[in-house]
């Protein structure tokens, strides 16, 4: 142990590596745990201490190396991701006992340049600031309004409605006026959607009725398809797109977990021309000059009891493969949280 500033730091801390780059489905097994030095700051760095760090589909396009803005995937270095930290070091006008958003990967501690961090309020809880508060709630948000650019009155679609996106997604478009259908994977998600989060209807994509359902939850067709999927699902939404539809194509997670990825859906690009069908990719990062516009607005939905965040935790740094193997495999709900 040893002292920075105000605060005790151990010498050694824990790391999630990657040990190998995945081969079809990702496995606990592709990452190992190690232990290694804490870093020491040099001036004008700060060292922060992980709290609780997300999860998300996105990752693993990541080490698929269809994510160009995640970087090359490599093995042998720390596994990247979002967290809350306590900062332990001050430095660039933060102090010790901060709370702050850091890029800090699945670490125990990390260092940082002090303005890659956001200072967060205490007293909210960290899932909250990683979820609805953070890059999937932001996604959400501008996704839903600015990309699908929902109306009042429109039919909303979401896919992979359940997760950490889509649940946000869908609730903000019910919020705005529109109906809202959410394409999950189980029964009992499809229950969780509109029996608590107001969804109109959600479907089980893997029933065996799934398009005569689909067919039938739609009777005026899709103005808004918010695709968090991308293959078969995709397709079928494109058959049922209004004329002047939009599609906000957010994710492609029906394509991360494997070597082999599907091509793309038929009817495009003769389905866009003839309903003059815009369909745009979007990242959050895009609009980083309005995340506080977003947050605030989502704060107030969640005072009013119009917005709920779901959240599946996980216990240790070393639960963190797992809980990322979960989450492909669809048995999480909301944002998947680990807490250290």
């Amino acid at each position: 142990m040893h002292q920075t500033g105000a605060m005790t730091v151990p010498a050694e801390h824990r790391q999630v590596m990657i040990a190998s780059l995945p081969q079809g489905r990702l496995e606990p097994s592709d990452f190992a745990v190690r232990t290694a030095a804490v870093p020491v700051p040099g001036e004008g760095e700060v060292l922060c201490r992980t709290i609780a760090l997300t999860i998300g589909a996105g990752q693993r396009a990541g080490l698929q190396g269809s994510a160009s803005y995640a970087g090359a995937p490599e093995a042998g270095r720390v596994m990247g991701g979002t967290g809350v930290a306590e900062v332990m070091t001050a430095a660039g006008g933060l102090l010790p006992g901060d709370v702050v958003w850091a890029p800090t990967g699945w670490q125990e501690y990390s260092m940082h340049a002090p303005k890659v961090l956001t200072k967060l309020d205490p007293t909210i809880d960290a899932a909250e600031h990683l979820g609805v508060l953070g890059t999937n709630g932001l996604t959400a948000y501008f996704g839903v309004r600015d990309v699908g650019a929902v109306q009042a009155g429109d039919t909303m679609v979401v896919s992979a409605a359940a997760g950490s996106v889509g649940h946000i997604a869908g609730q903000i478009g019910t919020i705005l006026g529109a109906r809202v259908v959410g394409i999950v994977g189980s029964a009992d998600k499809a229950r969780l959607l509109t029996e608590r989060l107001g969804f109109a209807a959600a479907l089980d994509r893997r029933s065996s009725d799934f398009r005569a359902d689909f067919k039938a939850a739609t009777p005026d067709r899709i103005d808004v398809y918010f695709d968090n999927t991308g293959g078969d699902l995709l397709e079928s939404a494109l058959f049922r797109m209004n004329r002047g539809g939009r599609i906000a194509c957010c994710g492609v997670v029906s394509q991360y977990d494997t070597n082999n990825p599907a091509g793309g859906p038929r009817g495009v690009p003769g389905l866009l021309i003839n309903n003059r069908v815009r369909m745009e990719g979007f990242l959050v990062f895009d609009f980083a000059h309005r995340y506080d516009e977003a947050r605030a607005q989502m704060s107030t939905w969640m005072r009013e009891g119009r917005l709920t965040a779901l959240v599946t935790e996980y216990q240790g740094l070393a639960s963190a493969p797992q809980a990322f193997v979960d989450l492909l495999a669809g048995t999480t709900t909301g944002t998947t949280v680990v807490r250290l």
